[in-house]
């Protein structure tokens, strides 16, 4: 009894070409979409962006260096100490959140920050954990216009904290959202140097 798969994954990836030249041809991109559904076209959108996205390397003094353009990310150190903590948690974070997150702001800012009063970090981070503030968002303004003058904007969306809704449903009839705020950039391509 012959166990072998009818086709090849070649031959397999070559009917899936045809058939969406066909489905495209035909003006039915909607059907495509469907049939490809938006999480594997978003990692599909991920794999092909893969050989233009450059590995960003975390200096143990704190620098960031995007290795493959040979560029330096030139940021102050609360921004650093913002993008390390999302770095961190790679499912995102809600920003009513960061207070949850508070020690770990303190132990980013404390690391980039060589040589501030240990007062002002505090006093930093209490702005940035204060949802009444505004503080992270202009922060996180600052760190995606950093990236943007350095790349196009579909390679700076990896880099940048952006935003996530996830839909949630608890039972049949209540439907609430979390807005996470995330780095998109696949974590294979940070690499620190720093403990």
């Amino acid at each position: 009894m012959n166990h072998e798969a009818p086709y090849t994954v070649e031959e397999i990836a070559e009917q899936v070409s045809t058939l969406a030249k066909q489905l495209h041809a035909a003006g039915r991109k909607d059907l495509l979409l469907k049939a490809i559904g938006a999480p594997l076209l978003e990692e599909l959108r991920i794999e092909a962006s893969k050989a233009k996205l450059s590995r960003l390397i975390i200096t143990e003094d704190y620098r960031f260096i995007l290795a493959d353009y040979q560029k330096e990310i030139e940021l102050q150190p609360v921004h650093k100490a913002v993008y390390l903590l999302f770095l961190a948690h790679p499912e995102g974070i809600e920003f009513k959140r960061l207070a949850d997150y508070r020690d770990e702001l303190i132990k980013y800012y404390t690391a980039t920050a060589k040589g501030l009063d240990r007062d002002k970090i505090i006093e930093g981070v209490d702005h940035l954990v204060n949802p009444l503030d505004n503080a992270i968002n202009e922060k996180c303004s600052r760190i995606k216009k950093t990236f943007l003058d350095m790349m196009d904007e579909y390679t700076a969306s990896y880099y940048i904290i952006s935003s996530h809704t996830q839909k949630h449903f608890e039972g049949s009839n209540r439907i609430w959202y979390e807005r996470l705020k995330i780095i998109t950039l696949p974590r294979e391509l940070v690499v620190l140097l720093h403990n």
